[in-house]
């Protein structure tokens, strides 16, 4: 079993394929990988080598990176990036004039405001010292200022930046000078930190173009910027947040950018507008070499007249390109958002296609919504945010009212670049509950605090009202602990309906415990549905997955397959293999991946082999996240989770085209429940002398989930890793599998032997 709990379970309950998946929901395929390579992959400036000359006021010669990639759009043309086309320079019709007035001729003046938060991001990788050196290698005159707030971070990687106070730098001939030595201790994510740093900017460096970049964690609509390593019980800067500070500044910005995870939501858009011209950030989460600062940064400063739009998509070009190249795997987007045109025509188109789901949700066609929701391209998938691409959701609704819809996104989006695996990354996310109801009153209380229309808070509530009352219906939050003590299949509470009626009016009169997450603090979106209980409960009986016909019979070749009408297929969205261990006290959970096949006759074929991921030999905990499908392309993507240096990450391991092996992309902190709800920088780097100590879930015979605990033995990374499919080595193997339904409710089969 290992040594005993490891701390609170933040995340490793099994996730299985979830929402995001591109491909063809019943196709496992029996895709079963036998090697996975580990690649050790070199991060930037990662320990603080080559810093001292560039805080010691060195010349600005070319670094490794800038004669690696020139000084050119490094990411047109690559093979392994992919655009929504070429630069949109369009502007509708209608929308406002844009804040900045470009002089032309090389003439403006442009300061540049970087927000950074240094964070763990910092202190653990040295990631914030290496853009600072990128910025600093850069090549530009007098007529464009970089000035860097810098906080929030324990240990700084390098000799000049001070981890016990706030500071104000400039970046300037090849190094940085300090302006303000001590600003303090404020928390980064207090907005009046920011607003006072924006004032700051604007009276002692003005300028006729001013930019804001904010660099840290990001965590979207919901929880929205930054993590403040030094101040954590400070919690995030929301959305409203950012819109009192950029208020409190005063200054209207040629782009706010955000080298963060997961900002180009169009929440963010919508309420930005009243601040900016554009705004550049990605859908997904960036890998932790962040934006690529030297060649773009010295393109401007050679030309201080460049148009935004063209800026913007050499900021995008150089990141991808950049990220393709040291950190493989990694879901890499940026896009460039004209937001005078956002703020002009997607709101009533957005308004519209809100109603029109609510509408088709009230008319009893629930299904169709869900389907679309969970075949829609999905960021994060770990952790649960609940952001999807925009553009693909309308189109998987389809109706009239997506296309409209589409059509205006496209237009507003003026640039968007990912890597080649990011299929239907269009540029701009949307916060839609599916993972996590216990979001959407969050989320609706921000929508009223940046102005949102409410059709979309009703759109969600709506949804997520059903979503619950049909988990509640069918027995609450599922538990594989009944399949592993009996053998047997989970149950249901569904059933007649005075029987469904009870159990969901037990919910809905205040019995949330069924449900995980929810609380009587916030399940106020319950009350805001348009369908009536009774209604509820009809639509329920006559639309559930009946798990009593989760029933495995054996064909004549020994076979474990399953038969189900085609009416229950419609119910079920994913299926994934579960296999647990008994190791004589309870049951360690080693994953859930996507291996399963269909017979000749359509029945589903079960995959019985007791093998398993391992690595150097040793079997891990594999969580299968999603599966891409583009033509004859593939992408699957899992997550391995371990203690890095006795820090919880989850591996990223990525099997495509040309890895069909696999291989580790990078690792991901996985913070515990309550210390951030941003999401960190993906790290791209492990080195030798690196430990790793595996973790898994366990539940004791008596049914509780105990923890996550450390499984078989610390390994120490030196060199390649050696990955391969070993037999499991329990005496007692437990082979179970997953289905997940329209409401997102989660039912064990019986166990196969």
């Amino acid at each position: 079993m290992g040594t005993g709990p490891v701390g609170s379970p933040s995340g490793y309950s099994g996730r299985g394929s979830g929402g995001g998946s591109d491909g063809p929901q019943r196709s496992g395929g029996g895709f079963n990988p036998m090697v996975i390579i580990i690649a050790i992959i070199a991060l930037i400036g990662g320990g603080g080598a080559g810093i001292s000359g560039l805080f010691g006021g060195g010349g600005s010669t070319p670094t490794a990176v800038q004669q690696e990639y020139g000084t050119g759009d490094t990411g047109s043309g690559t093979t392994t990036a992919s655009s929504t086309g070429s630069l949109n320079t369009r502007v509708a019709s209608g929308a406002r004039e844009k804040y900045t007035e470009i002089m032309g001729n090389g003439q403006d003046t442009v300061t540049m405001m970087v927000y950074l938060c240094g964070t763990d991001l910092e202190s653990k990788h040295g990631m914030a010292t290496s853009d600072l050196s990128e910025m600093a290698a850069a090549r530009y005159g007098d007529n464009l200022r970089i000035i860097v707030y810098t906080g929030g971070c324990s240990s700084w990687r390098n000799s000049a930046i001070s981890s016990q106070v706030n500071q104000i730098y400039e970046v300037k001939n090849g190094g940085i000078v300090c302006l303000e030595r001590d600003m303090g201790t404020a928390a980064m994510t207090n907005p009046s930190t920011l607003s006072s740093f924006i004032r700051y900017c604007k009276e002692n460096f003005p300028a006729n173009r001013n930019e804001l970049i904010f660099w840290d964690h990001g965590g979207g609509s919901i929880s929205g910027y930054g993590y403040d390593e030094k101040n954590k019980s400070s919690g995030s800067m929301s959305l409203s947040g950012i819109k009192k500070a950029l208020t409190d500044g005063g200054v209207k910005f040629d782009f706010i950018g955000f080298d963060a995870c997961l900002m180009a939501t169009a929440e963010n858009a919508l309420m930005l507008n009243d601040f900016a011209d554009y705004l550049i950030g990605s859908e997904e989460t960036e890998p932790g070499v962040g934006w690529y600062y030297t060649n773009w940064v010295t393109a401007f400063g050679q030309n201080t007249s460049m148009p935004t739009i063209e800026l913007g998509k050499k900021i995008c070009d150089d990141f991808v390109a950049v990220c393709n190249q040291r950190c493989p795997g990694q879901k890499t987007t940026l896009s460039v958002i004209d937001l005078a045109e956002f703020a002009k025509t997607v709101p009533s188109k957005l308004t519209a296609f809100s109603k029109s789901i609510s509408n088709k949700i009230v008319n009893k066609e629930y299904k169709e919504i869900s389907e679309a929701r969970y075949n829609t391209r999905e960021f994060a998938t770990s952790s649960k945010i609940d952001q999807v691409d925009l553009v693909h959701l309308a189109q998987n609704v389809g109706n009239q009212e997506g296309e409209e819809l589409v059509a205006v996104l496209k237009e507003a989006i003026k640039y968007n670049t990912r890597a080649s695996m990011m299929t239907n990354s269009n540029g701009v996310s949307i916060y839609f509950p599916y993972k996590r109801v216990s979001n959407v009153d969050k989320a609706v209380n921000t929508y009223k605090e940046i102005g949102l229309d409410d059709s979309y808070s009703q759109c969600i509530r709506e949804f997520a009202g059903l979503e619950t009352s049909g988990q509640a219906a069918s027995g609450g939050t599922g538990s594989p602990f009944g399949m592993l003590m009996s053998g047997s299949g989970s149950s249901s509470s569904s059933g007649s309906g005075g029987m469904l009626g009870g159990v969901l009016n037990g919910f809905l009169g205040g019995d949330f415990s069924m449900i995980s997450g929810l609380t009587s603090g916030n399940i106020g979106f319950l009350s805001g549905r348009s369908m009536s209980d009774d209604e509820t409960v009809q639509y329920l009986n006559d639309n559930m997955l009946n798990p009593e016909l989760l029933v495995w019979t054996k064909d004549g070749s020994g076979n474990y397959i399953m038969s189900l009408p085609e009416s229950q297929w419609e119910y079920v969205h994913a299926i994934d293999k579960n296999t647990f261990l008994d190791d004589g006290e309870g049951f360690i959970d080693m994953g859930l991946d996507n291996v399963f096949s269909y017979d000749d006759d359509g029945n589903l074929v079960a995959d019985t082999e007791k093998t398993w991921l391992a690595l150097n030999g040793q079997e891990v905990p594999y969580y299968h996240l999603d599966t891409t499908e583009e033509g004859d392309k593939y992408t699957i993507t899992g997550r391995v989770p371990a203690l890095l240096n006795g820090e919880r990450v989850n591996l990223i391991i990525v099997f495509d085209n040309d890895h069909p092996k696999g291989f580790v992309a990078g690792a991901q902190y996985d913070y515990r429940e309550g210390e951030t709800e941003t999401v960190a920088k993906n790290m791209t780097e492990l080195k030798d002398g690196d430990t790793l100590d595996f973790l898994a879930d366990y539940y004791s015979y008596d049914g509780q989930y105990q923890d996550s605990y450390k499984v078989g033995d610390q390994m120490v990374v030196h060199g390649d890793i050696q990955v391969s499919d070993v037999i499991l080595t329990a005496d007692h193997i437990k082979i179970s599998y997953r289905f997940t339904d329209l409401y997102n409710k989660e039912y064990w089969t019986e166990v196969t032997e």
